[in-house]
């Protein structure tokens, strides 16, 4: 069995999501998705002269002449890994419907039969902490166990630098990662709410996106410290991994990072300084399912979870479902598309039921495009795999 032909087409769902479908002489083909980024899908075809002709099922080996042959193009982070990952999770289908075998099998078979996702709910209706509450409780009515919320981006207390009355609070100049007194009483009444609306079934995470510096993460990770959250994500940017530790070990809120880094390499010495409590690659960023796993392996030995970044379609997000049933390590697996109604149609069958995504025997990643729909919501200007692009 040969390559010959890998395909695009991108839907535009949340983000835009690059499908990658790569094609065989024996009619056999996998389905895979590579995170969002200008460039990528560009990039997925750059590749293509460099598999084109070789067996399908060398997966290491097909990865390892792209990471060399595209080195100039920068892979070993960025959308060039991100390109490759998606051309990865493809191979790997296609490996599966060679053989009549799910994904979950090549990687050592399951731990588990179902995934557990977490609703990243974004923010509340306004920055009042019970417009936070009823978002929540909306959002775990839907079946969710796990629930994430950001606190950054909706903050009374930011400054506006085009209104010059500032003297109805105490505002925070949005530039030098420090946080004020109000906004900090303001992010932990967002997070108390949250908690108390939900209770103690549902477990609630906060996210930061890298805006503070050491001091004041330690301040706001140590206030959130009687709530018990699940996490709270990225308070400190995350190129440093010595402010990561330092954050880390001076707090009892587990401090979780991972979506910006890449390959196995790029987490090696978050893992060995035991730098976050819980890690969070991003698969079709991160360079693939077998990248991911390695990640996990490795963090496993410092008895550190793991809780995947994801804001993929349905084929990005089971086909990562099949590697977290796994490994032993998962925790529970980002979902980011709640708020789009035909998320799940965009696949045949059920996706996520309750809460959680069910891994089952079809072979591959056992998802099949619904075309009409695929169709639909392609991207302006993207081919559907090769036929003439959208206008």
């Amino acid at each position: 069995m040969k390559i010959t032909n890998v395909r695009t087409a991108v839907i535009d769902g949340n983000f835009p999501w690059v499908l990658v479908r790569i094609e065989t002489d024996s009619g056999i083909t996998g389905l895979g998705e590579a995170y969002w980024g200008a460039g990528v899908a560009e990039l997925v075809h750059r590749a293509k002269p460099l598999i084109v002709g070789q067996d399908p099922t060398n997966i290491a080996k097909l990865m390892f002449i792209m990471e060399r042959s595209l080195s100039g193009e920068g892979s070993q982070a960025g959308v060039t890994v991100t390109a490759m990952s998606g051309i990865e999770i493809a191979l790997w289908d296609l490996l599966g419907r060679a053989h009549g075998l799910p994904v979950s099998t090549f990687f050592g078979g399951r731990f588990r039969e179902k995934i557990r996702i977490y609703a990243d709910c974004h923010e509340g209706a306004s920055h009042e902490p019970e417009a936070y509450a009823r978002r929540a409780r909306d959002v775990a009515a839907q079946g969710f166990t796990a629930i994430k919320f950001d606190l950054d981006n909706a903050n009374p207390y930011t400054l506006d630098l085009t209104d010059d009355d500032h003297s109805r609070r105490q505002w925070v100049e949005p530039f030098n990662r420090l946080i004020g007194a109000q906004e900090l009483s303001w992010m932990v009444s967002v997070a108390a709410a949250v908690k108390q609306a939900v209770g103690p079934g549902v477990m609630v995470a906060m996210d930061a996106h890298w805006k503070f510096g050491v001091n004041d993460a330690i301040k706001l990770a140590q206030a959130l410290e009687p709530l018990d959250l699940l996490w709270l994500e990225d308070p400190v940017p995350p190129i440093n991994i010595e402010a990561q530790r330092h954050v880390t070990h001076s707090t009892r809120t587990p401090i979780c990072t991972g979506e910006n880094l890449y390959l196995a390499q790029g987490f090696r010495e978050l893992i060995e300084k035991q730098a976050a409590r819980i890690i969070a690659p991003d698969i079709p960023k991160m360079g693939g399912l077998l990248e991911f796993k390695k990640v996990a392996d490795h963090a496993n030995l410092y008895y550190i979870p793991m809780a995947p970044h994801n804001v993929a379609s349905p084929i990005g997000t089971v086909a990562g479902a099949h590697v977290c049933a796994a490994i032993s390590n998962f925790l529970v697996m980002e979902y980011h598309a709640h708020d789009i109604p035909w998320w799940g149609d965009l696949v045949e069958g059920d996706t996520l039921v309750d809460g959680y995504i069910r891994i089952d025997d079809r072979p591959g990643h056992g998802l099949t495009l619904n075309e009409d729909v695929a169709r639909a919501h392609l991207k302006k200007g993207s081919s559907y795999f090769g036929d003439e692009p959208t206008a």
